[in-house]
């Protein structure tokens, strides 16, 4: 069977399954649409938190940063994972134990202001539209690719599949299709992972793979990398270009904007008991490990398969690098969707891939006859494409792409989800028309929801950045707005509500004009994005700490020149931390 037939008949598959459980598990109150019922397990939780986490960035986009960064890659591997011990400490037990429906309800209440509640839900939105955009990008890549469609048609059905499980089931139907999409995504990355690790090293663990020696060569997988990079005019792959301020910034940057996520802390509010909250963010910490320590196995060997494929001899060898008339398949695929592109600048008929800013290499490349790099590769192809380079059977190409697929929707529904509650429950419901009865309340959260998929499937067509970038900006946008007067509202009595608005709106306000500053994000390109000219050496990923600290700055400052909490709000935060009743929630 053909690789495209057996790839719709997979994704098909895939599709049916969500749509059922959608339709089985279907919301018909709003605590349903919003928490689930608050019934949910924490094991089962816990995997559709991890798959609510792991979203294309995680599937798609991590790898292949990985595969060009080498050892600066890290970062998001220590970021994102690192975010859930905040959660599990800070968050998730004091949310869950305040019983509501969603973050910027808590913050309402906590700082007794409608104004707040606003501000919260406007946070909300840029935080979910930026990283939901990552999500339908990756969507995008993978229907181009695997269905030989056009990027509109894919995002328009990735769209309808989203609409139907998440406006039809709201979380209580995306709880259960994402447990059935992390099913799909964590064995869609193993197995290839599992084949590619035994294919270069004999043995079949990738975390092991990683440390082993490559057959036929008795060379430790990292020294070959290291070796064959650098002989072309690479950085080696076990160290890094940044700086140990920006790789501060950017770990801490991505997690505590992994706590301070609106869609990962709603999911703690689906559970039946504070204790659960905990333990859930322990099983999905457990669930999110299988593909996250995986990640650098399958990094390292797509950046050697990938190498080893255009520079087939002895560097500098006329003979050395791929024909153009003899490259595979599988670069003549990826070609048609624009993600993988060559030139041959020197007529030689044969592509050759280097590293072309490193000023040192430039008299060794003009040696051996080259005219400038001729293979560029979107980072986010490496994972999709890793199946196909290292030749691996059509069930597992096919595979590879459902699992893609089921990432990327798994994360965009519990955003969309996310968007509509702040919009139904927080702005209609909670602030302009608190009078609605519960149907009505529904019937808006769904609305939302059809809205906000059509501006996802926009953004999805006209993205601002790869995927894993993207998504660094939302985390960047969560740490400086959210994720400081979430903790401010559970751990101080001090912080009033003046002292909440103004840290959001400046936390806020500042990361994303730094961003947009050097990314062109909705505007044009303003500083050139190079080091020399980042705030304190921190980059555009970065940037969150800055405004996450100015958040805090202006929210302590504020709130010492204004009146203090009312003392029944102070109470409110002692009843949250008190560890007495931490068995059931607490309904203020």
């Amino acid at each position: 069977m053909d690789l495209t037939t057996l790839t719709y008949i997979v994704v098909g598959l895939s599709f049916a399954l969500y749509i059922g459980i959608a339709i089985w598990s279907r919301a018909s109150t709003t605590g349903e649409f919003y928490v689930a019922g608050k019934g949910v397990n924490p094991v089962v939780n816990g995997m559709a938190t991890a798959a609510d986490w792991m979203s294309a960035a995680s599937f798609i986009s991590m790898a292949g940063l990985i595969a060009f960064l080498g050892y600066g890659g890290s970062v998001y591997l220590m970021g994102w994972t690192g975010g859930y011990c905040l959660l599990a400490m800070l968050l998730a037990p004091y949310l869950r134990k305040y019983g509501k429906f969603t973050v910027p309800e808590f913050i309402g209440d906590r700082y007794y202001s409608k104004t707040a509640r606003i501000v919260a839900v406007i946070c909300l939105i840029f935080i979910s539209f930026t990283y939901v955009a990552g999500q339908m990008r990756g969507v995008g890549i993978v229907f181009s690719r695997f269905l030989e469609v056009e990027l509109l048609t894919g995002l328009i059905v990735g769209m309808g599949i989203v609409f139907v499980y998440a406006v039809l089931g709201g979380m209580k139907g995306i709880t259960y299709t994402q447990v059935a999409q992390y099913c799909v995504l964590i064995i869609a990355y193993t197995i290839p992972a599992i084949f590619i690790a035994f294919q270069l090293t004999g043995n079949p663990l990738p975390q092991l793979a990683f440390g082993s020696t490559v057959n036929g060569t008795g060379d430790y997988m990292l020294d070959r990398l290291n070796q064959i990079v650098t002989e072309l005019g690479f950085l080696e792959y076990t160290t890094t270009s940044k700086s140990t301020i920006d790789i501060f910034c950017i770990t801490l940057a991505l997690m505590v904007g992994t706590a301070g996520l609106p869609h990962v802390i709603v999911r703690f509010f689906t559970v039946p008991k504070v204790r659960d909250a905990r333990s859930s963010a322990g099983w999905a910490l457990v669930f999110i490990a299988l593909l996250y320590t995986t990640a650098p196995a399958v990094g390292a060997m797509a950046r050697l398969n990938l190498t080893e494929t255009v520079q087939i001899g002895a560097v500098g060898d006329p003979e050395g690098n791929l024909k153009i008339e003899e490259r595979p398949d599988w670069m003549t695929r990826w070609e048609a969707t624009g993600l993988l592109k060559f030139e041959d600048k020197n007529g030689d008929g044969r592509i050759q891939y280097y590293n072309d800013a490193n000023a040192d290499f430039a008299a060794k490349a003009t040696e051996y006859g080259w005219a400038g790099n001729e293979l560029k590769v979107d980072n986010d192809i490496m994972v999709l494409a890793n199946p196909e380079i290292a030749q691996l059977p059509n069930w597992v190409i096919a595979l590879v792409a459902a699992g893609g697929i089921a990432a990327a929707l798994s994360t965009a529904a519990g955003l969309l989800l996310v968007i509509s509650s702040g919009v139904s429950h927080d702005l209609l419901k909670g602030t302009f028309t608190p009078d609605m009865t519960e149907g009505q309340e529904l019937m808006a959260g769904r609305v939302a929801a059809a809205v906000a998929i059509v501006i996802a499937g926009y953004l999805g067509y006209n993205p601002p950045g790869f995927v894993a970038q993207v998504v660094a900006f939302a985390f960047g946008l969560a740490a400086s707005s959210l994720f400081p007067v979430i903790i401010m509202g559970i751990f101080s009595k001090k912080v009033n509500r003046e002292g909440a608005i103004a840290g959001m709106l400046v936390g806020l306000i500042f990361t994303m004009g730094y961003i947009m500053s050097y990314k062109g994000i909705f505007i044009p390109v303003l500083i050139e994005n190079v080091p020399a000219n980042w705030l304190f050496g921190i980059s555009p990923e970065g940037i969150g700490v800055v405004g996450m600290l100015l958040n805090f700055l202006v929210a302590f400052g504020v709130s010492k020149v204004t009146a203090e909490p009312p003392a029944h709000i102070q109470h409110m935060i002692e009843d949250i931390r008190v560890p007495k009743g931490a068995g059931s929630a607490v309904d203020h």
